[in-house]
């Protein structure tokens, strides 16, 4: 790869706690959560009913109705978070960067599933496939939000879709960076986009007891990671979206730099499907050799936001893999999960949580973990996830940590540029 250093430009977000970016991260800042009571579908048959819901959304501000209409909701919070996001780094698309170079490369974890559903609900109401409404193929097809990103603003470098579940939006950003690296392009519009806040979706993680139903008379503190009382995670949705660039182009045209990626390690369990392997070992494979791509000692992170998801075997695992990673120095680190206040956004977990790794950088400031009340320490979970309240902190070097059904593990290193 050619030696072409890459760092971030603009930030875009829609998700529980907000509609953009510092809305965001001030209900972050005020230890806000925006888990509820399950509002987009009936949830009387389902055992969980809470979720990190994207409430009050009018995406008109940066999508026209009709354009809008014609995407499923996942595609939606991308193509806002991504008009948004370039709308922050003062891009745009044929002026500050010609259309060739720049590409967008997106995680999903689902897909448009509201769109498969309301096609099946037509099915079996008696109408028949003769019934199936004209788009929906177009908008149930994972790579809909990359190419509709795309589309809305003529960026004709690599676009497709990463499928890596709860990792999609971190591996996203990592092969983002690639394309940068190798010459091909000098922006990318990346990150990820979730929207499986349906039957389906809930459904089939109730039925595999990965969702908490323990708490559905006290929403907010359902998503409770690493504390003795977590009991599943609480599904999110939204979309976060990065824009990454060649450090000399960012430079000429005397852009804001939030931080600089410099490393990234993407790796597979190869154990099983739904479970990390016990001793932790994709991730600890996956955070050294980002670290090693970084050319940065484990003392040198001051941060990591954790995958923390709240269910039994996760955040144990994920400590095990941190503490084999950092030894003595994972005593001294700040470790928190965000998920507490957002849900767990599947697809869109990575860019989110990017971004407020990044922000933490920015403001020297690291988010908490909201509900911990417990540590649960005969699991081992005994770091310094900082509970209840985000504390201010010297942020030079952060870590954000993302793992997935099917093994997956995805881990991106930002820096403060010197």
């Amino acid at each position: 790869m050619m030696n072409r250093r890459v760092v971030v430009t603009g930030l875009g977000t829609v998700n529980a706690l907000g509609h953009d970016v510092e809305s965001t991260w001030a209900a972050v800042k005020a230890s806000k959560s925006g888990i509820g009571p399950i509002t987009h579908v009936d949830s009387s048959e389902l055992s969980c009913k809470i979720a990190g819901e994207v409430k009050d959304f009018d995406p008109s501000k940066y999508l026209d109705s009709k354009e809008a209409r014609k995407m499923d909701p996942f595609s939606v919070f991308a193509s806002y978070a991504a008009l948004q996001a370039l709308e922050d780094a003062k891009i745009k698309v044929g002026e500050t960067v010609t259309h060739e170079r720049i590409g967008t490369v997106l995680g999903n974890g689902i897909g448009g599933v509201q769109s498969l559903e309301a096609a099946y609900q037509k099915i079996f109401a008696g109408g028949g496939p003769t019934r199936i409404p004209p788009m929906t193929v177009p908008k149930l097809i994972s790579n809909e939000a990359p190419g509709n990103v795309a589309i809305l603003v003529g960026a004709e470098g690599p676009c497709y879709s990463l499928l890596t579940a709860c990792s999609a939006a971190t591996d996203a950003i990592s092969d983002s960076a690639r394309w940068i690296k190798d010459g091909t392009c000098d922006v990318m519009i990346t990150g990820g986009t979730e929207a499986a806040i349906t039957l389906l979706g809930i459904g089939g993680f109730c039925v595999l007891k990965a969702v908490t139903s323990k708490f559905n008379d006290q929403p907010t503190k359902g998503s409770r990671p690493f504390d003795k009382d977590r009991s599943g995670f609480v599904m999110g949705e939204g979309a976060g979206i990065l824009i990454l660039e060649e450090l000399e182009h960012a430079k000429a045209r005397g852009a804001k730099i939030y931080a600089e990626l410099v490393g990234y390690g993407m790796t597979c369990d190869a154990y099983h499907l739904t479970s990390p392997h016990s001793e932790g070992k994709g991730a600890i494979a996956a955070m050294r050799n980002a670290l090693k791509m970084a050319g940065l000692k484990p003392e040198d992170v001051d941060y990591i936001n954790a995958h923390g998801t709240s269910t039994e075997i996760n955040d144990p695992t994920e400590t095990k893999a941190i503490k084999a990673v950092f030894g003595p120095h994972a005593y001294k680190l700040k470790v928190s999960s965000t998920k507490s206040m957002t849900g767990h956004c599947i697809g869109a977990a990575g860019g989110i949580e990017a971004i407020f790794s990044i922000l933490a950088l920015r403001d020297q400031w690291v988010p908490p973990t909201l509900n911990l009340d417990n540590p649960d320490l005969e699991a081992g979970c005994d770091l310094d996830y900082v509970p209840h309240k985000g504390v201010a902190h010297k942020v030079n070097v952060v870590m954000s940590n993302t793992l997935g059904f099917g093994g997956h593990n995805g881990v991106v290193v930002f820096r403060k540029l010197p």
